[in-house]
Parts: structure tokens; sequence; C-alpha cells
């Protein structure tokens, strides 16, 4: 019987659309240490995740959302402290947790904050 808390080896567990990142982790590990760099405590480094994405994550830009065809029109820091990605299709509105958000390709300007971001979350 495992013990509690036991890391399973050669195990990978991927959001919906997670895609393997093509970011070198070295950069991925830069871009963290840029957007952490004075936070001090899990709540203050993803709030400085949400300012870099914010910042400079290009929007609109359309991807698919469980075959759906949708607008990202910008991102917001949710109450429950998760990265939200605002997204529309006609007047529907909906917010998706920028780690589950899959990118087009082409992905976006900025979008290297989301890929560092999901890297940090692992």
């Amino acid at each position: 019987m495992p013990l509690l808390n036991t890391p399973i080896l050669n195990r990978t567990v991927r959001r919906y659309g997670e895609a393997m990142s093509t970011w070198d982790p070295a950069a991925l590990e830069a871009l963290i240490e840029e957007a952490t760099v004075d936070a001090y405590g899990e709540d203050e480094q993803v709030t400085g995740f949400f300012t870099m994405i914010e910042e400079s994550l290009a929007v609109p830009f359309t991807t698919t959302v469980l075959g759906v065809e949708v607008s990202v029109v910008g991102v917001d820091l949710a109450e429950d402290g998760r990265v939200v990605a605002r997204c529309a299709r006609g007047s529907v509105r909906q917010d998706i947790g920028i780690l589950d958000l899959p990118l087009p390709e082409p992905a976006p300007e900025g979008s290297q904050w989301i890929e560092a971001y999901r890297y940090w979350t692992r």
C-alpha cells in the first residue's frame, strides 16, 4: 500500500488544453523569477503572474474551447485567487481558468507568461 503524499514516478497529469510547452525550461524559470521576485507567499506570487499576463497578453484573440470558437477579451483575478481568461461568444461571457485555456496556433504575443504560470503550478 503506497504511503500518502508519496510521489508517483513517470506519471504526467495534463490539464484540458495543456500542450507540451515549446519553451525551454530555463527560459520559463527566468520568467517565473521575474513574476515572483518581490512576492511573499503563494497569493502574491499568483498576483505577480496575473500582472505579467495582464500587461503582456495581446487580446483579443480567438481560440477553441470544447469545440466552440471563443474570443478571449481579457484576463482577471477571480475572487478564489485563480487567474481567469474572460471569454466571449456573441453576447455570452464566461471566465475560464487560464490554466485550462487552450492556446491557438500561433499563440498570441505574451502567451509565454501563461506557459510560465503553467510550469510554475506543476
